[in-house]
């Protein structure tokens, strides 16, 4: 067999090289998405529009990424906020901030993951949202129209730009999103989870916060990749142990 003609020493070198080979997890900081707009590094921006400005210093978005996404008529992804009639404005902010996030941030690292989309090869996934941006955006929206629960599929794009299906009814939000966490959670198939933690706690993301004051995202992003660095086995070195551990045994005994 094999392994009979396999020295313990060279085993171990092997595991140490394949260890050395895992990703380190600080890389998931200041960093930008694989994704369609998306800067391969981030950097400052100067002139973003209006509501993503807070990034200007540091950003993932290009400037005419930030003027476009502000647009009702957006060439970006062709969406359509107003498919079942016009959307309140006061709600329509919420998700114009949410463009700029996820646009613009370069905090989003320890979140992120690998997709085969083919107008992205990353995104985001279960990002800490603070639970009073949630909230909020929930409040604002309550009212405004839409038909479905999960906009990240099933849209009539024959138009060009997304159109509800026939089989779906305009509903009001809270129809369809009982709950702020309804709402943050299920809206883009699970890009955030509603955290328990409030803003300012160093804990959960922020789609709102004041630049003057700093960006409260890059302490929020530092605290989980270090938490996910200082507890996680890379994927496979359980078996891998395992293995070595039963070939080590077999080699003494033979």
């Amino acid at each position: 067999m094999a392994w009979k003609g396999t020295s313990p020493l060279l085993l171990l070198v092997w595991f140490a090289a394949s260890m050395c080979g895992a990703r380190d997890r600080t890389d998931l900081l200041n960093v930008c998405m694989d994704a369609k707009h998306h800067k391969t590094k981030p950097g400052p921006e100067d002139k973003l529009h209006d509501q993503c400005t807070p990034w200007r210093e540091n950003s993932c978005c290009s400037v005419s990424t930030s003027q476009e996404l502000h647009k009702d008529n957006s060439r970006l992804y062709n969406f359509n906020w107003d498919h079942c009639g016009k959307m309140e404005p006061a709600c329509k902010r919420h998700f114009i901030q949410d463009n700029c996030l996820y646009e613009c941030s370069p905090n989003l690292g320890p979140w992120i993951q690998q997709v085969n989309q083919s107008w992205r090869k990353e995104r985001f996934l279960n990002v800490p949202l603070c639970k009073e941006d949630c909230q909020s955006w929930w409040e604002d929206c309550r009212t405004s129209y839409t038909c479905k629960t999960n906009w990240h599929k099933g849209w009539n794009w024959t138009s060009g730009s997304n159109k509800c299906p026939a089989k779906d009814v305009c509903r009001t939000f809270e129809s369809y999103f009982p709950t702020p966490a309804a709402l943050c959670e299920g809206l883009w198939s699970h890009s955030y989870k509603v955290s328990q933690y409030s803003r300012g706690s160093g804990r959960c993301i922020q789609m709102w916060f004041d630049p003057a004051q700093g960006n409260p995202n890059e302490e929020v992003a530092r605290f989980y990749a270090l938490a996910m660095k200082s507890r996680a086995v890379p994927h496979g070195v359980g078996p891998l142990l395992l293995s070595l551990a039963l070939i080590l045994q077999l080699w003494l005994l033979g």
